[in-house]
């Protein structure tokens, strides 16, 4: 017992050299440049006046939003539960977030010293003579054979690096900031389902509206043309106004098909985003003038928000990752120290292997200096800086876009609640010209070509109404997506 107490101290003191020569290494920072974010190149203030909105300071920002505080239809809420469950894409995008975090931890783990503990038992049958041969020097009669029993354990540590200039550090740090871009890349999808999502399921409902409008208006034609036949066949009228209210029926009614197609790649579309079948009882109903689907967006005034949306953020990880990896570059040009060392027992016996005078121990320092390389670390370290400068450019290129996309989506705000209203007032204008018109065809004052005019005036109307409310529907959610809207 006590012979094993004394070895497991000789491990104990192996393992404190090894944790302080850790230590040590722990103690020194990496020589990667400082990170400073780079200066965003967009005004400090979103667009607002004029073609924009009047922006007002936001109580809540955008990201701090759950996207059921923006798409409160609980059918609609229902459905992009779903998609959020079931989306392959979205899948794809958590298991890189996986792989990304086993990676980081794999390189997390070279700053750390890995010991190993072995035992190694050899049972080995020689000839007689041979061993006799090998300690004499001379030819020996010995017949027979000899067993040799040979038993080792040993705790060690191989090829552990000292991270004096913090390259493994430097590594660790690259490693962790692409797992951080990474899940930023699965929050930016999350947005970009849930917003693809909304947009298809108001798609649908607008669609609906569209081939109702279409049904109606070739309910109407149709009785059109039965009063318009009966008076050719009483000879009122002439087969021209016959042929015109025919005319106007089957424009309307090449509508149907079309429509009702479209509505059927509604649901492909969104089956496809939930990755289930979406049932019809969850499907939304014609569109109308209210959006019980969707609140309000609130933009802010600042740009600063930009700063918070997923990509951005991906894109400032990325160059954080970049940025660390010159650390490593430069660590290159200095020398490398590893240690190899290891203690234990060896004894013939196994009873004994613990016992007095078995105890072994080695230890192997390498330094590497690296004398020449023909320019190969000076021209590692230049694409490091140039790999960090590109993502700069990317970092910065993400900051404008972000604020393109909101600047676009608020002077589209600012102006569709105009183009709702006009679109409104244009479907009581040619609604009350197909009236006035049947009018005075009816009484014989004119002919059933202003009439038809009148007819194909109010159903483009209607249809362009239901345009201009998808529109307004569409651009809360696309502020939604742009402003990076939260995912909880």
């Amino acid at each position: 017992m006590t012979n094993v107490l004394q070895t497991t101290r000789r491990w104990a003191k192996l393992g404190a050299g090894v944790s302080a020569a850790a230590l040590l290494s722990g103690c020194i920072s990496t020589m990667a440049p400082k990170y400073e974010r780079p200066t965003a190149p967009v005004p400090q203030a979103l667009p607002q006046g004029g073609t924009y909105p009047a922006a007002t300071p936001a109580t809540v920002a955008a990201p701090d939003l759950a996207w059921r505080d923006v798409f409160t239809d609980p059918k609609l809420q229902q459905v992009i539960t779903t998609a959020l469950a079931n989306n392959r894409d979205l899948r794809v995008s958590i298991l890189n977030i996986a792989e990304a975090h086993a990676q980081y931890r794999v390189q997390r783990a070279a700053l750390i010293p890995h010991i190993d503990a072995s035992f190694a038992p050899t049972i080995e049958q020689v000839p007689a003579a041979l061993l006799s041969t090998e300690s004499t020097g001379t030819t020996s009669g010995a017949t027979g054979s000899i067993r040799i029993n040979e038993f080792a354990a040993n705790l060690g540590v191989t090829d552990y690096e000292l991270d004096l200039w913090g390259r493994v550090r430097s590594l660790s740090k690259q490693a962790l900031e692409t797992y951080l871009a990474t899940t930023e890349a699965k929050r930016a999808f999350q947005i970009s389902l849930i917003s693809e999502v909304a947009t298809d399921y108001v798609t649908y409902s607008a669609d609906l509206e569209r081939l109702n409008t279409a049904k109606a208006t070739v309910q109407a034609d149709t009785e059109s043309v039965r009063l318009t036949t009966a008076q050719f066949n009483a000879g009122v009228v002439s087969e021209v106004d016959v042929r015109e209210a025919q005319t106007a029926l089957e424009q309307a009614s090449a509508d149907v098909p079309t429509y009702t197609t479209t509505l059927a790649q509604d649901v492909n579309n969104l089956t496809l985003l939930v990755g289930a079948p979406v049932s019809s009882d969850l499907l939304p109903g014609p569109m109308g003038d209210t959006l019980a689907t969707l609140s309000d967006i609130p933009a802010g005034v600042t740009s600063d928000v930009l700063l918070r949306r997923p990509d951005v953020v991906e894109a400032e990880h990325t160059l954080k990752a970049y940025n660390a990896n010159i650390g490593a570059a430069r660590a290159a040009f200095f020398p490398t120290i590893e240690l190899t060392g290891g203690g234990g027992s060896t004894s013939l016996s196994l009873g004994n292997l613990f016992g007095k005078g078995t105890g072994a121990w080695s230890f192997t320092p390498t330094v590497t200096l690296p004398v020449f390389e023909a320019g190969i670390n000076a021209a590692n370290l230049r694409y490091a800086k140039a790999e960090r400068d590109v993502a700069v450019a990317q970092y910065e290129k993400a900051v404008q876009t972000a604020f393109q996309e909101v600047a676009n989506a608020l002077a589209q705000r600012g102006q569709v609640s105009a183009l709702v209203a006009s679109n409104q007032r244009l479907v009581f204008v040619t609604d009350r010209s197909l009236f006035l018109a049947k009018a005075r065809y009816t009484s014989g004052a004119d002919t059933y070509l202003n009439t038809l005019t009148a007819e194909v005036n109010a159903y483009s109307a209607r249809q362009a109404l239901v345009s201009a409310r998808l529109v307004r529907a569409t651009n809360l959610i696309t502020l939604y997506q742009t402003l990076g809207g939260g995912v909880r």
